[in-house]
């Protein structure tokens, strides 16, 4: 197997065993800590997602209607409220967002004749799909740009090749949730009009965007031919995406939907959370974005008063409620520091670090997010977490 000793399969389920006891660990310090950025729902036990589910399903339907079957009821509902709110046609529902966007591909590859997809090489299809695209859908993907960004309008046009879409995730989560600003959005979206292009854009984390753009959710939609949207990454719901635009190509979307398995008997769980978030989550989020800039800032000062050596916040300040902060350790330690900070002082700063997939050895990297808990925090107070997490890492 190219070289690589294979372990004996007598030590598979230790190793297992151990990264789940360690998983089980980092949650519990998590879950205990008194102080953290985010609480995600993605941490909470089953009882506690249930009963979160039960509390607030009353305040966004009428429990005494039938459940959902097929996509009718609160499912219906929900795709309503997604139109409305990006002020598009229509909208779908979809169990994943991977399905969304590959049906969503798809569609445009048979309109525009073209099965060529132009893509960032960090965009999620790319770096967290094992090739779906092309062995799913027999689509292909080319890259106009390798930088650490969008790409730029000039890119698009000179780029020595046709494709039939091009797809913009917003924001670019695995280069640091980047992105452009408003104008390099409208001139990137108009170089691939110039060139009979469609656009669509990821919008998995879309919701967080506004306030970077200064525009509402419709203007931004409008710039594409179609967006998909998540519900649990931004919104803490437990499943689910939509896929929207025009009703013609939402029609065919529902079409393939059923072809690639994703017309479910029964969805409420995850239509139900989805609009409790936006209810939730929605109107808070401008508050995220502006605390995250304290909270990058502070980081920055309290490693830089910690003596702890280099370090980098990326993006400085952060274009949404989410960012990167990069230091020269292993990743390992910084996530063992991490977790004995939350269990021995009550905060919890960082979450899991991961190494660096190019540069040196030892250099690696963890994503911030600043949810409605981290409004609480002052930039000293994480100055403070700050200089207790570096005096982990002696």
């Amino acid at each position: 197997m190219g070289g690589q000793e294979r372990p004996e399969a007598s030590q598979e389920p230790r190793e297992e065993s151990r990264e789940e006891a360690q998983r089980a660990r980092r949650i519990k310090a998590w879950a205990a800590a008194d102080r953290v950025l985010i609480r995600p729902a993605m941490n909470l036990s089953l009882g506690e997602r249930l009963a979160e589910l039960t509390a607030g399903a009353g305040s966004v339907t009428d429990l005494g209607r039938p459940a959902d079957i097929y996509g009718d009821g609160v499912v219906a509902e929900l795709e309503e409220r997604i139109a409305g709110l990006l002020g598009t046609e229509d909208a779908a529902f979809f169990p994943t967002g991977t399905m969304a966007q590959q049906v969503a591909l798809r569609c445009w590859a048979g309109r525009t004749g073209n099965s060529t997809v132009a893509v960032h090489p960090l965009a999620h299809p790319e770096v967290h799909e094992r090739g779906a695209l092309g062995a799913v859908s027999g689509l292909r993907t080319v890259h106009p740009s390798y930088g650490p960004r969008l790409p730029t309008a000039r890119e698009i046009r000179d780029f020595d090749e046709p494709f039939g879409t091009l797809m913009l995730e917003l924001p670019l989560r695995d280069a640091g949730f980047v992105l452009p600003t408003w104008q390099e959005l409208e001139d990137v979206v108009a170089a691939a009009r110039e060139r009979d292009a469609v656009v669509h854009i990821d919008g998995a984390r879309l919701w967080e965007c506004a306030p970077h753009f200064g525009r509402e959710l419709p203007e931004i939609a409008a710039l594409a031919d179609s967006v998909y949207v998540s519900f649990y990454k931004t919104l803490g719901g437990i499943s689910g995406a939509a896929l929207a635009g025009p009703a013609s190509l939402i029609e065919e979307a529902r079409t393939w939907r059923h072809r690639y398995g994703g017309q479910l008997f029964q969805q409420f769980p995850a239509a139900l959370a989805a609009l409790i978030g936006l209810d939730r989550e929605l109107p808070l989020l401008p508050s995220y974005v502006a605390q995250a800039k304290v909270v990058a800032g502070a980081l920055a000062e309290g490693f830089s008063a910690s003596g702890a050596g280099w370090f980098r916040v990326h993006p400085e300040p952060p274009h949404t409620h989410q960012f990167q902060v990069w230091l020269p350790y292993g990743a390992d330690v910084l996530t063992e520091a991490a977790v004995r900070q939350a269990e021995e002082t009550g905060v919890s700063l960082f979450r899991k670090w991961y190494p660096a997939a190019a540069g040196p050895p030892g250099l690696s990297f963890t994503e911030v997010t600043v949810g409605r808990e981290g409004l609480e925090w002052t930039a000293g107070d994480v100055r403070s977490a700050v200089r207790e997490f570096v005096e982990r890492l002696a």
